[in-house]
């Protein structure tokens, strides 16, 4: 059996990269007791280098090289080569791959693994192709079978697994290999020898020139870095079945993800793909909607909290995985837990609200964070979310950098634009006492000469109408006339006076006017003859 190495390529661009790397060593780690392959980390970045070079490095390595490479060595690694070239002061799968093969000419290894991402995979296929070398990509995991490295990489769309080996005469093979599910080992190995390369200066591709670079936006990362991520799959039938998953991500404050079919009917962009040709996330919880289990798929999940599955096939492999599962039509489920989801958010924001200090601050990462991630889960700009609860887009910055505490109406504002009750706000409690003083209001109005119920026993209902009638040249006398709710004034006959705060309007036959019934509001008949109006209300 041969002892050449097998080599691990470290990605220090982020901690989570350089993680990753460090799964992929100790998946590598039977492979290596079984054929008795030493195994080596790569760390490669760029030394040492003049300030003028500096100023060209736009992305700091997270970790030190001399940090990196004790890493390493703590878990698992027999062998630590730190490579320093100035070309890599800029990650590119191009200039990466070009100082790699050069280093694989000159010693020759066995097998060099890289972590399953795009920045993997382009620079496995830059390397095959450069030191004409054998390649297998994307692969779960590594095994010998045979006498021979065999890589089981999903196929069919993930519907099977397929065993990917070698052929005869090739001196080395590059492997890209999926990081999720395999354990961090920690151990000490004292023999492990670390070994600093400079290599001379090393010829980048011709006819490849850069034309721009630009760092990646945070939406496209937040996926991966989500603590709640809610994934739809086929079964939810068609686009307008998906949307009931950006419905309950958003309701969630969390980020959409999608297997391949929807990707590929183009429900979804497919930066929102997960799993083993996609992205690998690890939120504190998972939805699965309407999603099978393939291999393909779960490979980006298996590290996920709390992974909750939604099938109407009690045999789908999904539940296997699944720490609880929900045998239901996903899109007759979901919509039943959206309400819930979005009554959920509104009462933490609500009590959020009750907890503000006496200095109108809020706690960090109180009701401020929770109306910016309700906002940004929506994909709704301050200015959006000022328009649609009758604010400023200050006020809105102000709320959210908790520099104030808005009003209740500002809540049930909100609570209008998610499409929520605005009793879900309200104790059991709270709830009876508005219950209580809707029906007190709604007698007196009822007992006043000049209201005329429209909906009779509505004591108890949110929503009332009624018939006003005022006297020439009179001011009505109202009935709870400053009330949390909304209100809607109709002029049947006459000529109103409509005073709203400090604001005069006048409203003749025919016209209307719609209003807040917080904001004090008074009536006045200017006409000669009675003035009679249609008052529609909705109170809390």
């Amino acid at each position: 059996m041969t002892k050449r190495a097998i080599w691990i390529l470290g990605d220090l661009r982020s901690q989570r990269m350089w993680d990753d790397s460090l799964k992929v060593l100790a998946k590598a780690r039977p492979l290596a007791q079984a054929t008795g392959a030493p195994l080596t980390m790569l760390v490669m970045g760029a030394g040492n280098l003049d300030a003028d070079n500096e100023k060209e490095i736009d992305l700091a390595p997270c970790i030190s090289m001399p940090a990196a490479a004790e890493q390493a060595a703590g878990r698992g690694a027999h062998h630590v080569l730190t490579i320093a070239n100035p070309a890599l002061a800029v990650p590119r799968s191009d200039v990466t791959a070009t100082v790699l093969s050069a280093l694989v000419a000159d010693r020759q290894p066995w097998l060099v693994l890289m972590t399953l991402n795009d920045f993997g995979r382009e620079t496995a296929a830059f390397c095959a192709q450069r030191c004409n070398a054998g390649l297998i990509a994307d692969c779960g995991e590594l095994v010998m079978k045979d006498n021979r490295v065999v890589g089981r990489c999903p196929a069919w769309g993930g519907a099977i697994m397929a065993d990917i080996t070698l052929a005869d005469g090739w001196p080395t093979a590059f492997v890209t290999v999926q990081p999720a599910g395999a354990p961090i080992a920690v151990e000490t190995d004292k023999h492990a020898r670390i070994e600093s390369v400079v290599l001379p200066e090393v010829r980048l591709c011709e006819g490849l020139r850069l034309k721009q670079r630009i760092m990646e936006p945070a939406a496209g990362r937040r996926l991966e870095e989500a603590k709640i991520v809610v994934v739809g799959g086929a079964g939810l039938g068609d686009m307008r079945g998906f949307g009931l998953v950006r419905e309950l991500s958003a309701s969630l404050g969390g980020e959409v993800g999608a297997t391949r079919p929807p990707v590929l009917h183009h429900w979804v962009e497919e930066e929102r793909l997960i799993g083993q040709t996609g992205k690998t996330v690890r939120p504190k919880l998972l939805i699965s909607a309407a999603t099978s289990g393939a291999i393909q798929y779960t490979a980006g999940i298996t590290e996920a909290e709390t992974i909750v599955a939604i099938n109407r096939d009690p045999a789908a492999p999904i539940f296997q995985l699944a720490d609880i599962g929900i045998i239901a039509d996903a899109t007759s489920f979901l919509p039943l837990l959206i309400r819930q989801a979005k009554q959920i958010a509104m009462r933490r924001l609500a009590d959020a609200s009750c907890a503000l200090d006496k200095d109108n601050a809020a706690p960090p990462g109180g009701f401020g964070a929770m109306v910016r991630q309700l906002r940004e889960a929506r994909q709704w700009t301050a200015e959006e979310l000022a328009e649609k609860t009758g604010q400023t887009p200050d006020f809105i910055s102000q709320v959210e950098s908790d520099q104030m505490s808005p009003p209740v109406a500002f809540i049930l504002r909100m609570a209008q634009a998610m499409d929520v009750d605005p009793g879900t706000f309200l104790s059991r409690d709270e709830q009876a006492a508005i219950r209580d003083r809707r029906a007190q209001a709604y007698h007196q109005r009822t007992q006043n000469y000049s209201y005329t119920t429209l909906t009779p026993e509505a004591e108890n209902s949110h929503l009332r109408a009624f018939m006003v009638s005022i006297e020439p040249h009179l001011a009505h006398k109202p009935v709870a006339y400053k009330h949390d709710g909304e209100e809607f004034i109709y002029v049947m006959s006459g000529k109103l006076e409509f005073t709203l705060g400090s604001k005069e309007h006048v409203l003749r036959s025919g016209e209307s006017i719609h209003f807040n019934s917080d904001v004090p509001h008074k009536l006045k008949n200017l006409s000669g003859e009675p003035t009679q109006c249609l008052v529609v209300l909705y109170t809390i």
